[in-house]
């Protein structure tokens, strides 16, 4: 064999070895059971937030609750208070940059971090022993948003024909979107978040949030639900596959399938990462992220872990959470789930993920500057 034919072959042969043992760690695995069952992140901090976010009359309320994360820059929260919402639901409304009200104890998060989540979270908390009956919806602040599931991209359209009894009725927490557009349920546009690829595009992207929070992922879920009981780091091969953007309506229950004290923790792991929190809290390395943009985006991959009921066998569920069912039921058909949420039945042009007319994914994610005057 001539000298060149002979390093073309070994160079062939070291090719074909790297790119198999890519594909090898890369490969899917079996069906794993992972023990996302009990949050068990341990604060450093000292003191804990007091209970400042009590939402007024919620403990004599029949109807659900409207749980809205807003800042300042969403603009007016007068669109909350027309009838259509007034009527259906209890409004518990937080400012998150808001300035602290040191005489009230109502509506108040202890810290403007993790974008919704501190909200989100402060109100489970304080309002644990009063939540309603009915169920509460979880949305952000803005009336016009790009996420917004509808075809003007309105929040009020959407929330005043929210069926949320039957939201809740298969699995007692469904996410708002039914459009799979911007969300990781599209494996061809949504790489596993503890894959090579993954962890490459966020080295060589480090200005795009979602590639840096899809790579964060596997350690974030490790550092909440670790313990030697079993697998909590999401494997390399393996994805969570979730809905697009933290807006979601939950069933009383299945917010109490964790304590009170496990939504203290993962508020804790939000805080205590933050830049301005005591910076001896700084020590605990399975702390949240900094980057507010990621910590935020990496709890909208875990509202589904906490309150999707899989239903599984009492063997399987006491042992953890099949990764492979919670995608199912996180990602439901298009068609099926207008229906169910909006009452928007026997659509046409429905694939699995969209339905053709009902959400469009605007260009680079953002709406125009004058979209909400221009659509009053």
């Amino acid at each position: 064999m001539r000298r060149r034919t002979r390093k073309l072959v070994i160079d062939l042969a070291l090719f074909g070895t790297a790119l198999f043992l890519i594909l090898y760690v890369n490969r899917p695995r079996s069906r794993i059971i992972y023990a996302w069952t009990k949050i068990r992140y341990k604060t450093t901090s000292n003191a804990l937030p007091a209970a400042n976010g009590i939402c007024p009359g919620l403990s004599k309320s029949s109807k659900p609750a409207l749980v809205v994360s807003r800042v300042a820059a969403d603009g007016s929260p007068k669109w909350l208070t027309v009838s259509s919402l007034k009527n259906k639901y209890h409004l518990c409304v937080y400012t998150a940059d808001a300035s602290a009200d040191a005489g009230s104890d109502h509506l108040q998060v202890p810290a403007n971090r993790g974008h919704e989540a501190m909200a989100y979270l402060t109100f489970i908390i304080d309002n644990y022993a009063h939540l309603p009956t009915a169920g509460a919806v979880f949305g952000h602040g803005s009336r016009y948003a790009w996420h917004n599931d509808h075809v003007d991209y309105d929040n009020t359209v959407l929330l005043s024909t929210l069926n949320v009894s039957a939201a809740l009725a298969p699995w007692g927490y469904h996410n708002l979107r039914c459009d799979w557009g911007a969300g990781t349920c599209t494996p061809s546009e949504a790489p596993p978040q503890g894959s090579l690829e993954t962890s490459m595009r966020a080295l060589l992207e480090p200005w795009n949030s979602r590639a840096l929070s899809d790579a964060a992922l596997p350690d974030a879920l490790a550092a909440l639900f670790g313990d030697e009981s079993g697998p909590s780091r999401l494997e390399r091969g393996a994805a969570v596959r979730a809905q697009c953007c933290a807006q979601f309506v939950v069933a009383k229950e299945n917010i109490w399938r964790w304590e009170k004290e496990e939504y203290i923790a993962l508020r804790q792991w939000l805080l205590d990462g933050s830049d301005g929190s005591d910076p001896s809290n700084r020590r605990n390395i399975n702390a949240a992220p900094s980057d507010d943009r990621v910590a935020g985006r990496i709890l909208s991959d875990v509202w589904h872990i906490l309150f999707l009921q899989l239903r599984l066998p009492a063997n399987q569920a006491s042992a953890g959470v099949d990764l492979e069912r919670l995608n199912d039921l996180a990602c439901p058909h298009a068609e099926s789930c207008y229906c169910r949420l909006y009452g928007l039945c026997d659509l046409e042009g429905c694939k699995r993920g969209s339905c053709h007319g009902q959400y469009y994914l605007p260009q680079n994610f953002e709406l125009p500057g004058d979209w909400a005057l221009t659509h009053p």
